[in-house]
């Protein structure tokens, strides 16, 4: 059966947040921060962010009406947190490029607290992990895979610019990137979850294929991609959502939550319990959810 997880041929081809900013200099320059003590790095970041919501008006824009929706703050409540997702966004990238390429080892320093863990115990197989584009979604795979002990397939789109995945994606330690855009992604995945292997997917932007669904998404029909409920229930395994956010010590914090099976037929049932997930997390740390377009209406190329 089709999984959705290729690259199907579209019934919308979509962008995402694609601007002049996304350059290999722009991450160079990031990165070469990472001599800095983090809290000074991280300080430093977060005052850079916040100018950058007058150098990117149209994402200006998409953010405050999303924290609009999401918050139902108005006036200078909603210009103050529209400016924090900007800060939180570039602390988060921050790490991307610098802590998140250190060693599995010196990342547990940055880690506050890992909740729900527990719930990983019983599953002796395969299981997918959907998680969205909420903190640092990088480091929350590569603390998984250590938590597990298993090899965690992180499944990602295709780099608009090739010159940029050395900065984001480093496969080992237990985690593998995987691109959605080869032929075989789908029997790739299937495999890795009969060995008893984990697959990470991002469960918040829809594909612009068949594979996508509306579903209510804070009092509004909004599109996200079926895949990932579709390879579960066709392998027989559980989804176990995972997120990584950071607190306002500058430390993460990863959550599982609780996990739950998709029958057969049951795949869009199990999508909106994902969204429900999703929503509630967006609800309690709106300025960490990093989507610069609107969500609810993506735009087509």
């Amino acid at each position: 059966m089709p999984l959705s997880l290729t690259s199907d041929p579209p019934l919308r081809r979509l962008r995402w947040y694609s601007h002049a900013y996304n350059r290999a200099d722009f991450y160079r320059a990031a990165a070469g921060l990472g001599w800095l003590p983090r809290r000074a790095r991280l300080g430093l970041a977060r005052q850079i962010g916040r100018l950058a919501p007058w150098l990117m008006p149209a994402e200006r824009e998409a953010i405050r009406n999303t924290l609009s929706r999401v918050t139902g703050a108005t006036g200078s409540r909603l210009e103050e947190l529209t400016v924090a997702t900007f800060a939180d966004f570039a602390m988060c990238f921050s790490d991307l490029v610098s802590t998140n390429r250190q060693p599995l080892g010196r990342l547990a320093s940055e880690l506050g607290a890992v909740k729900g863990v527990e719930r990983l115990t019983p599953l002796t197989g395969g299981f997918i992990s959907p998680s969205a584009h909420v903190g640092n979604w990088e480091l929350a795979g590569r603390l998984l895979a250590g938590r597990t002990a298993r090899t965690t397939h992180v499944v990602v789109a295709e780099e608009e610019a090739r010159d940029l995945e050395r900065w984001v994606r480093r496969d080992g330690e237990g985690v593998r990137f995987a691109s959605r855009s080869r032929p075989t992604i789908s029997l790739e995945l299937v495999a890795a979850l009969r060995r008893g292997e984990v697959v990470a997917v991002q469960g918040d932007r829809a594909l612009g294929t068949r594979g996508d669904v509306l579903i209510p998404f804070f009092g509004r029909p909004a599109p996200f991609p079926l895949g990932p409920f579709l390879l579960a229930s066709a392998v027989g395994v559980p989804l176990a959502p995972a997120f990584c956010l950071l607190d306002p010590d500058y430390r993460y914090t990863v959550t599982v939550v609780e996990p739950f099976s998709v029958p057969r037929g049951g795949e869009t049932d199990a999508a909106r319990a994902w969204v429900a997930v999703l929503e509630a997390v967006v609800r309690a740390h709106p300025t960490q959810w990093f989507n610069f377009f609107d969500v609810w209406n993506p735009r087509p190329a």
